[in-house]
């Protein structure tokens, strides 16, 4: 975790058309710059494999990652915390995009333009331990301390009631989230959702050696691959190779393997018990070729959420904001404006 001493640092105010400055440390201060940028316009902070990655929607997305200051712990801590940030504020509700399991925000690499172009004001957020944060000195990567992150980033920038969208574990992102600060979560959209494990299992109990070790493999390309070919339903090997290089660009964060690490000795997500205490309107969006999480437990989720309904796309695997952005976008835009 990067922890700053910025004294009172504001917030940036999203009116019109927003340009976001970096904060930078200096001598044990900070310094504000502009919005500059690393080779091809990507971030400086990104590692150096996003130059590899061909996909154009990612890295066009990429170019658009910020760090925002975060307040965390004592009033002069700060995380400095990565995210898409919208370019204008909407008279409506916000979009908040999570992303899943040891991710990042490129995952809405696909989407995220679309949501602009239909006029919505989309925030798609790294959560807390993946993504691409500075977590120099890594703060807890437990349920809790995530959780109070993204309520101090919602509290700063956000600061509306939001239309919060989680995919796969995402969802029980969203849905640990909308019970503990439901003032802050206007409707839910869950896309795959991967909600009915009871956390990490026995993996909370390894010793670190071998924890350390197994998150080695989770991030050798082989098994990223190997998940690849699982969450799309028939795309081109060329394509599937770039987008695993994608999805594990992230895994390059400094801190990435402590943070994961300590992610899942913590015991990880368990929202099985909070599943009935949601009180906002919920849309499923299920795949129907799924292969990682089966569309029973999207239906049995359907029945056991207070106010739910559900959604299928056919010829649809289980990242499908990524496999068929068009239809989840419309999805997403006809539910976010119903009343």
């Amino acid at each position: 975790m990067a922890a700053l001493r910025l004294g009172s640092l504001p917030p940036p105010t999203l009116t019109g058309i927003t340009v976001t400055k970096k904060c930078e440390r200096f001598n044990g201060g900070f310094k504000v710059v502009g919005d500059g940028g690393g080779d091809n316009g990507f971030p400086p902070f990104l590692p150096k494999e996003i130059e590899k990655i061909k996909d154009p929607f990612a890295r066009n997305l990429a170019r658009r990652i910020k760090r925002l200051p975060v307040q965390i712990g004592c009033s002069e801590s700060y995380i400095m915390s990565s995210c898409v940030q919208p370019l204008a504020q909407t008279d409506a509700n916000p979009v908040a995009l999570l992303h899943c399991f040891d991710s990042s925000c490129l995952e809405w690499r696909r989407a995220y333009p679309l949501l602009e172009e239909s006029g919505l004001e989309a925030w798609a957020l790294d959560i807390l331990g993946w993504g691409f944060s500075d977590l120099g000195r890594l703060p807890p990567c437990n349920v809790a301390s995530k959780r109070y992150h993204f309520y101090q980033l919602w509290k700063s920038y956000i600061k509306r009631p939001m239309v919060l969208v989680g995919p796969s574990l995402g969802a029980a992102v969203a849905i640990d989230f909308a019970v503990n600060y439901p003032e802050a979560v206007e409707k839910l959209v869950l896309i795959n959702p991967s909600v009915y494990a009871e956390g990490t299992g026995n993996l909370a109990k390894l010793p670190k050696v071998v924890a350390y070790a197994g998150v080695s493999l989770l991030k050798t390309f082989p098994l990223r691959l190997y998940a690849n070919l699982l969450a799309f339903d028939g795309i081109p090997l060329s394509k599937s190779l770039d987008w695993t290089n994608v999805g594990r660009l992230h895994c390059h964060m400094p801190w990435w393997k402590d943070a994961t690490v300590n992610f899942m000795v913590s015991g990880g997500y368990n929202v099985v018990s909070k599943i009935k205490q949601v009180k906002q309107k919920t849309l499923i969006i299920c795949g129907e070729n799924d292969k990682i999480v089966s569309n029973q437990l999207a239906m049995r989720l359907r029945f056991e959420l207070p106010n739910a309904s559900m959604q299928r796309l056919p010829d649809c695997g289980h990242l499908c904001h990524v496999d068929k952005p068009r239809n989840v976008v419309k999805l997403i835009a006809d539910f976010a404006r119903a009343k």
